[in-house]
């Protein structure tokens, strides 16, 4: 049986209609691409998803205000460490089925894929810490002015090479 997700499911019709339009009119930009500057295999690699993972240890992303708005998506990120597995985490995304995530934490933040490939010598390390922010964010002023320079800084601390997102 295939579950079909519906992204849009807290906006009522007219908003729905006015997103996807957006969407739509969005015209696609140069990606901006940064070549590595050392092997794959000596690069400290770091994921980010924006599964809306956090520890259980951790303040949960805020559901409640984005059900309340749906044109608003809680705008902080967490630090998830690289030995984190998913009886450590709870998914706070209202837009997936965290039940598959909770289960296999790997199908939205492949942390034991990536200790793999550090074992196996195809990439140099796993960072020390790696990153969850919400994938809903229809406006991205507070994400892209204070999430975003806090993650980039932890990379820069943590010296990591390259980074993979893992989107929802």
């Amino acid at each position: 049986m295939t579950l079909q997700v519906d992204s849009y499911r807290y906006l009522d019709k007219l908003s729905k209609q006015m997103v996807t339009t957006w969407i739509r009119q969005e015209t696609p930009r140069a990606i901006p691409w940064t070549p590595l500057t050392k092997p794959l295999s000596e690069c400290t690699v770091a994921l980010i998803s924006s599964g809306g993972i956090a520890l259980k240890t951790q303040p949960p992303f805020d559901q409640e205000k984005e059900r309340r708005n749906p044109w608003w998506g809680d705008p902080s990120y967490r630090l998830i460490p690289r030995t984190t597995t998913a009886v450590d985490i709870r998914v706070y995304h209202l837009h997936i089925n965290p039940a598959f995530a909770e289960e296999d934490l790997n199908c939205l933040l492949p942390l034991e894929r990536l200790l793999e490939l550090e074992q196996s010598r195809e990439i140099g390390r796993s960072a020390p810490s790696h990153y969850s922010i919400m994938g809903y964010i229809l406006q991205p002023d507070v994400l892209l002015a204070e999430s975003t320079p806090a993650i980039i800084h932890q990379l820069q601390e943590e010296a990591v090479d390259a980074v993979v997102l893992v989107p929802t």
